[in-house]
């Protein structure tokens, strides 16, 4: 899965998350609203995972396009 699929799974759940907690809020469902925390934080941490791997891989880009232009210059 790459960064993008990361993020994109991360924005759902923590959308998932705030119906969840603002049903359980509403209804006075404490268990709801506790797995709709659950949701958000977890979307959260998806979404943060997902950002990080995009930067790694901008990063290994970038030190490969580096590589090559050093090796250009040696030829």
């Amino acid at each position: 899965m790459d960064g993008k699929d990361d993020r994109r799974e991360g924005r759902f759940d923590e959308a998932k998350g705030n119906v969840k907690e603002a049903v359980g809020d509403m209804t006075g469902d404490e268990e709801l609203e506790a797995q709709g925390k659950k949701d958000r934080a977890k979307g959260k941490a998806k979404q943060a995972v997902g950002t990080t791997k995009e930067a790694a891989d901008k990063a290994k880009d970038a030190a490969r396009d580096a590589v090559e232009i050093a090796k250009d210059k040696l030829d």
